[in-house]
């Protein structure tokens, strides 16, 4: 197996509200490496949506930088980073209800290079990969929450990212529907080789991950294998 290296870095990043005086993040320092499982946990308000909307590129740094294999990352490279090295999973699974499984797969390929064809190939590969293949035509509201979540997981996959950023992954899912989705993300992790942030109030889910980041207040409170 080759050896681990940086992925990710925060580097010092603080991120304040409008006024500045009030920090969702405060001088926080944080390295994801290469296959890392991390589990970030905190109780609302600690800073865990902030911290994985900065990691995403979705938002930006008041302070400090956040860096892509030891390179910064400026806002005007925030949208590329999004579509290129990171998957998202979120609790609402976020799918389009108007499309079928093998179309919101597709969604994060709308830009790329790939032809229709291509690109509806490989949502079907996907969909086949989580066990979802036989129910690809199939709409959101036709699908139950564990199915919607695996579509949701291929869509993640779809441009074949570094990274997937996993926001209360089974928040809405009952305990065996949850407890499938976890093995399938590091099923996913390890066949893939890519690293996996999880964020959790779970402390069941928190104990899956390799490693465990807990924030109070917007601060580190701990950094644990």
């Amino acid at each position: 197996m080759p050896e681990r290296e940086i992925l990710m870095e925060l580097r010092s990043v603080s991120h304040s509200y409008d006024d500045g005086k009030s920090f969702a993040l405060n001088d926080v320092s944080l390295a994801i490496e290469t296959r890392d499982h991390i589990s970030i946990v905190g109780k609302s308000g600690s800073g865990k949506t902030t911290l994985l909307n900065l990691l995403g590129g979705l938002d930006s740094p008041t302070q400090g930088s956040v860096c892509f294999r030891g390179q910064m990352l400026k806002n005007s490279e925030l949208s590329a980073h999004r579509a290129r090295q990171i998957g998202f999973v979120f609790q609402s699974y976020y799918l389009l209800p108007n499309l079928t499984a093998t179309e919101n797969v597709q969604v994060p390929m709308f830009e790329s290079e790939l032809s229709l064809s291509q690109r509806r190939l490989r949502a079907t590969e996907l969909l086949d990969r989580v066990g979802l293949g036989h129910r690809a035509d199939h709409r959101p509201g036709q699908l139950s929450g564990g199915e919607s979540q695996r579509v949701a997981i291929a869509r993640a996959l779809a441009n074949s990212p570094e990274l997937i950023l996993a926001d209360e992954p089974t928040g809405a899912l009952d305990s065996e529907s949850g407890t499938n989705v976890l093995d399938l993300l590091e099923e996913m992790k390890m066949d893939l080789e890519v690293a996996l942030v999880v964020v959790t109030h779970d402390d069941a889910v928190a104990e899956r991950g390799s490693r465990t980041v807990r924030l109070h207040d917007g601060s580190v409170l701990n950094d644990s294998d």
